[in-house]
């Protein structure tokens, strides 16, 4: 085995096969069933379930168009990285690839970036699951970092125990979001059909055309929404962080990523036009799921408990799945010395336990965020996750051209499932991605603008967090300084 110019990553003499260094060690313990729900779960969150009712409030039908397009270039997206699993399974994932295509300074921006995004949506859901877990009333005297806390310590606690369990909660996890989808589509589908009034209105496609058409408010609302599409989209890429961990990944991960794209048309695009044709696109509002609005106007019983149980479980997914993600990621960049040592270590169950406290940690600064102002965690962090899942998904885009670009020159060779329309593809789906700041900033005095106001802040940050490891990522690859992430600290 001889090392390869670019930190981390090693080439196998007998195939000329690039590994990376942060793959040993993990188990092979994520079933293909794991697997395939993760991939659901990524697909499906908070914001088609509480996120939808406000969206619909402000752009009315048109959402359901959003949803479709924004849909597909998550889905190219993941395709691409799906393509670049194939080529070389790896628990660091875009990161890896990011190391092999853009060097080490690619690999540390794409994995404090990706960081970024699931530090602060963990905020996000820890905010969420207190703000749900008041809705019932044996709970709303617990202050709301207290149940912040609590779910922090729960899923960290299971990410800590083993992979296996984690991919077990997050099974269960989707199985109910799914579930709970599939009822309420089988309702709304029976309503229509029946032509049962709802809140008296006879349902149908009338619905639509009489309350404005698909675009009531104009075309500037739905633009001004993909911010907060694209954040509901995050997550679709854990599929191929899990690769590294599934035993088969070569068969496993192109089914699960083709499922993607059924999912989003059937979830997402139909699940809106459902509701578009329940009710008028106005009778929905930001603070309710606009699930229950349907189902409360037809006499389910309970069904503002049940769906608020089902958005409390789509948080927990979420925590759960940004702490696995993260521990795999950040070990990645320690073995090349781009992150602190201890992000790479490993616990007995072979589980990078070192970054996952890093992740929870950040965490608990939201704990103390919703003791100080409980009233605006949630925004104050959300937008900065979408602008990590952007630069994440920009930079996945970013490695499977020069990849795509290798292979041209016949030094790689592309596996059989792949990126269609390479390189349109990766060309047009980047333009979007840079076109979604330009919206956040013209968000009048909205949060996605001071966001985008923050972006040289992160530029900063990041190239000074690059200066002051550049020393230590260039003493690991000359050997002037040993390698030892992942061998300390075994427990």
């Amino acid at each position: 085995m001889s090392e390869n110019p670019e930190l981390g990553l090693r080439t196998e003499p007998a195939a000329g096969q690039v590994t990376d260094a942060g793959d040993e060690g993990y188990s092979k313990a994520l079933a293909p069933r794991h697997v395939n729900m993760i991939a659901i779960g990524g697909a499906i969150g908070t914001g088609l379930f509480l996120g939808a009712g406000g969206r619909l409030a402000d752009a009315g039908p048109s959402l359901a168009l959003v949803y479709a397009v924004c849909g597909m270039f998550a889905f190219m997206v993941v395709r691409a990285l799906g393509e670049l699993v194939l080529y070389r399974p790896s628990s660091g994932a875009f990161v890896s690839y990011a190391r092999e295509f853009l060097g080490e300074k690619g690999a540390f921006v794409a994995g404090w970036m990706y960081f970024l995004n699931w530090a602060t949506t963990g905020v996000v859901d820890i905010t969420a699951v207190a703000l749900y877990t008041h809705y019932w009333g044996m709970f709303t005297d617990v202050p709301q970092w207290a149940l912040a806390l609590i779910a922090l310590l729960v899923v960290l606690s299971v990410n800590l125990i083993s992979v296996r369990i984690f991919g077990e909660l997050e099974f269960w996890f989707a199985i109910v979001k799914v579930g709970a989808l599939v009822a309420f589509m089988a309702i709304g589908v029976f309503l229509l059909t029946t032509g049962h009034a709802v809140d008296g209105h006879t349902g149908g496609p009338g619905l639509i055309t009489d309350n404005g058409g698909v675009l009531p408010a104009g075309l500037l609302p739905m633009l001004l929404i993909v911010q907060g599409v694209v954040f509901a989209y995050a997550s679709v890429e854990m599929v191929g962080i899990t690769a590294g961990e599934t035993k088969d990944p070569h068969k496993v991960v192109p089914r699960a990523i083709n499922s993607i794209m059924w999912r989003i048309a059937l979830f997402y695009v139909g699940s809106v036009l459902l509701l578009a044709m329940l009710l008028p696109w106005d009778a929905y509002t930001a603070g309710e799921s606009p699930f229950v609005t349907v189902l409360s106007h037809v006499g389910i019983p309970a069904a503002g408990g049940v769906m608020n149980l089902v958005v409390l479980t789509a948080a927990l997914s979420s925590l759960n799945s940004g702490l696995y993600s993260t521990g795999r990621i950040l070990r990645s960049m320690a073995k090349s010395a781009s992150a602190p040592r201890f992000t790479g270590v490993m616990n007995r169950n072979q589980v990078p336990y070192g970054g996952i406290l890093l992740t929870s940690g950040v965490c608990v600064l939201g704990v103390g965020l919703n003791a100080v102002v409980p009233e605006d965690a949630f925004e104050i962090v959300l937008n900065f996750a979408a602008i990590g899942i952007l630069a994440t998904w920009g930079l996945i885009m970013v490695c499977h051209l020069r990849f795509w670009r290798k292979t041209r020159r016949g030094e790689l060779t592309r596996p059989g499932y792949r990126l269609p329309g390479a390189p349109f593809t990766q060309l047009v789906t980047l333009a979007f991605l840079a076109a979604v700041p330009v919206l956040m900033a013209a968000d009048g005095e909205g949060p996605g603008r001071t966001t985008v106001l923050c972006l040289p802040l992160i530029a900063v940050a990041l190239v000074a967090g690059w200066y002051g490891v550049r020393g230590r990522v260039t003493g690991v690859r000359t050997g002037a300084v040993p390698d030892t992430a992942g061998q300390e600290g075994q427990a």
